[in-house]
């Protein structure tokens, strides 16, 4: 037995460690869910997904019975099922070193990227079930990519799309060695790959963090090296679907500074005002080891909102934007909260001596049941393996659709919690046909005269709404 249960209660005295300009944060309520012990994986640097089952996905880099990192499920509650551990095949041809979490596509199941392993040695693009069978779709062979390590995403045109840190057409100097500059790639669910861009070195090289379909149809994303500065801090771009590159920022413009940012190693999210939110691990107003958050708008502007410093530093995780409009994310040691306008709140810190885990490296999710749930890479009950969390910070329960857009008579997926007595869906005020299908899960059918807007279901306990706007295609 793996499970620990802790209630951490937060108060403005325990994070008198952190920097002063952070606000002190109301009492929060943190759960250490599970912690690894190495044979059932160890290290996630992973975050967490949620599925239409009610359960949490993810991975480990390292540790399970190959050694080389597992892909795990676990419930609410503490349960954790080890879903596959790779390596286990000769020469690792089933992918080893999963340093990307997982992503539910329409079909039900999940999908990942393994960095290492594959028939070539370069990582894989793998496709898992919820009792774990694991089969490969695509193996890199570095001339069209090498070593991904962001998660894939769906686009609206059902495929998957991600990114790997090296290989591709062009080679940059990394280390003072000649390494692939990066890829950007498209992959259909049976597998068919197309490597849309080649980085090379001008509009950026090696993204670390995966990309995010705009409401515009193109992507968005980072390099955490290279364009067009003198330093090669990094960049934003633009990418369309037929793989067309705009480069929107070179980081460290300012140089020597570097007081917008420097070196992303996360992607980016686009919130309710349009506007693209990231972080940097480095750079900042506070010196060049610390990092930002920034803001930056379609066409390029870039806002910093934040910049770390003290105790608090390199954010190297995505943020989420949560259901009270407010953004989350995780520094090397914290949870933090910032607003749209940049006043930032410590949430809850991790000394790494008392189960709770350290070194959060991955983003928060939020569940439907409005709480958030992480990963630390290290620390828990059993060493320097690693924990699953959950945070409480009072947020009500809401609702998430899958996909956030479709066509009229299109069906779409529901998540949710306690919905198996729901009585009403409906888009915007317009009621649609549903099918309860589990206390997670309600299929619903785009209605006839359906406009964007919230959708709302109906339940005994209230109405939950949608966490994000419902956009009806026409």
């Amino acid at each position: 037995m793996h499970k620990i249960k802790r209630t951490f209660v937060v108060s403005a005295s325990f994070l008198s460690v952190l920097l002063v300009t952070a606000i002190a944060a109301p009492a929060q309520t943190f759960d250490t869910l599970y912690s690894f012990d190495s044979t059932d994986g160890k290290y996630p640097y992973a975050g967490l997904v949620q599925a239409t089952d009610g359960n949490l996905y993810g991975t480990t880099l390292y540790g399970g019975s190959g050694g080389w990192g597992t892909a795990f499920k676990i419930t609410l509650g503490g349960t954790l099922t080890t879903l596959h551990n790779f390596c286990l095949q000769s020469e690792c041809t089933d992918g080893n070193l999963p340093y990307a979490g997982l992503v539910q596509a329409g079909d039900g199941n999940l999908y990942g990227t393994a960095s290492g392993g594959g028939a070539n040695g370069y990582g894989t693009v793998f496709r898992i079930t919820s009792r774990g069978t694991l089969t490969i779709l695509h193996s890199f062979d570095n001339t069209d990519g090498a070593n991904p390590y962001a998660a894939l995403i769906q686009a609206t045109d059902g495929s998957l799309y991600g990114t790997t840190y090296g290989g591709g057409a062009n080679s940059c100097l990394y280390g003072g060695m000649s390494y692939g500059c990066g890829t950007v790639f498209k992959i259909t669910l049976s597998g068919t790959f197309t490597t849309l861009y080649s980085f090379d070195g001008t509009d950026g090289q090696n993204p670390f963090g995966g990309l995010v379909q705009a409401t515009d149809g193109n992507f968005y994303g980072t390099t955490q090296l290279g364009g067009d500065t003198n330093v090669g801090a990094g960049t934003v771009f633009r990418i369309t679907p037929g793989g067309t590159l705009t480069t929107l920022h070179s980081f460290c413009a300012q140089y020597p500074d570097c007081s917008d940012g420097a070196g992303p190693e996360a992607g980016l999210i686009q919130a309710t005002d349009g506007n693209f939110y990231g972080t940097t691990l480095s750079g900042g107003a506070n010196g060049p080891y610390y990092g930002t958050v920034f803001k930056i708008t379609p066409t390029g502007t870039l806002t910093t909102l934040y910049s770390f410093g003290g105790e608090d530093y390199n954010p190297s995780a995505a943020l989420i934007q949560a259901t009270d409009g407010n953004f989350y994310g995780t520094t090397i040691n914290t949870v933090f909260k910032i607003t749209p306008s940049g006043t930032l709140t410590t949430v809850y810190n991790f000394d790494g001596t008392d189960g709770s885990g350290a070194d959060p490296f991955a983003p928060l999710i939020q569940d439907t049941n409005g709480n958030f749930y992480g990963t630390t890479s290290s620390g828990g009950a059993y060493g320097p393996y690693g924990t699953i969390f959950g945070l409480t910070v009072g947020l009500a329960p809401f609702v998430e659709t899958r996909p956030t857009s479709a066509k009229v008579g299109k069906p779409i997926d529901i998540l949710g919690t306690s919905l198996k007595s729901a009585t009403s869906v409906t888009f915007n005020g317009t009621a649609a046909t549903f099918t309860v299908v589990s206390r997670s899960l309600i299929t619903a059918t785009v209605p006839e005269g359906a406009t964007s807007g919230t959708v709302q279901v109906t339940t005994p306990g209230g109405a939950l709404s949608s966490n994000v706007p419902f956009h009806v295609v026409h």
